[in-house]
């Protein structure tokens, strides 16, 4: 039945559902995020292979590999700038320690982790958004507001995510290739999180846990933090423990 349906009506479906869902993991507490945070993974990847598209479409094939990524090279320019102003004003600081994960981790978890919410923008919500509406800068503008509202209340991220979704659409739809934007995400996401005072993002987190950070019981005891939740710029830290230990985070 479900199948069956329209195709526009079976989009405007599939976005209202995943939203819903991205949603609700950002704004809900532990344990339940958890749960929610794994069956909005199901959604997102079921709902995606039903399609059966080609890889092409979903910029895992892309032509021109080497020349899309001179986007990875904008972005390990611009991170460059940022880290030298912030060490040069002060706000530079060292990426957030566990003992037990060793940098290369750190990195490696966080750049996966851009990787896959770029494929959440730019192959869920983007591709549908295009079928939906008459212009395709209005599918651009729109997926991009809808990824800057799921950081809120962040109001680092909101900005931030704004800019970047945009951009990355535009670019996606020019390029088709997930990996360049997925990495140069990633530079950019460790990129603030060592520039960007702590104070101000809050350990890069939004929903719940943007609201429920505090400082000295996130370093000393982060272990019983009340909301483990990452988005666009997560913390590399965060997003190589939700890799290694399956963690539930949006």
């Amino acid at each position: 039945m479900y199948l069956r349906a329209r195709p526009r009506l079976r989009d405007l479906l599939e976005l209202i559902v995943a939203y819903g869902l991205i949603l609700s993991v950002i704004w809900t507490p532990m344990p339940w995020q958890r749960y929610l945070y794994c069956l909005a993974v199901l959604c997102v990847v079921g709902l995606t292979l039903l399609r059966w598209e080609k890889p092409r479409a979903l910029g895992l094939a892309p032509d021109q590999t080497l020349y899309s990524f001179w986007i990875v090279a904008v972005a390990i320019a611009l991170a460059a700038i940022a880290v030298f102003i912030g060490w040069r004003i002060g706000t530079l600081h060292h990426l957030p320690v566990f003992r037990h994960l060793s940098l290369k981790n750190r990195v490696g978890g966080y750049i996966v982790w851009s990787f896959l919410q770029e494929f959440v923008l730019q192959v869920y919500m983007l591709t549908r958004m295009l079928r939906l509406l008459p212009r395709r800068w209005m599918a651009i503008v729109l997926a991009a507001l809808l990824f800057a509202v799921a950081h809120l209340p962040n109001p680092v991220l909101v900005g931030l995510t704004l800019v970047w979704a945009f951009i990355a659409c535009t670019w996606f739809l020019r390029y088709r290739n997930l990996y360049a934007l997925g990495l140069a995400h990633g530079i950019l996401g460790i990129c603030v999180a060592i520039t960007v005072p702590d104070a101000l993002h809050h350990h890069m987190r939004v929903g719940l846990g943007y609201l429920h950070y505090h400082p000295r019981r996130h370093l000393d005891h982060r272990s019983r933090a009340p909301q483990m939740v990452s988005t666009q710029a997560c913390v590399i830290d965060d997003a190589a423990i939700l890799l290694s230990d399956r963690q539930a985070r949006p």
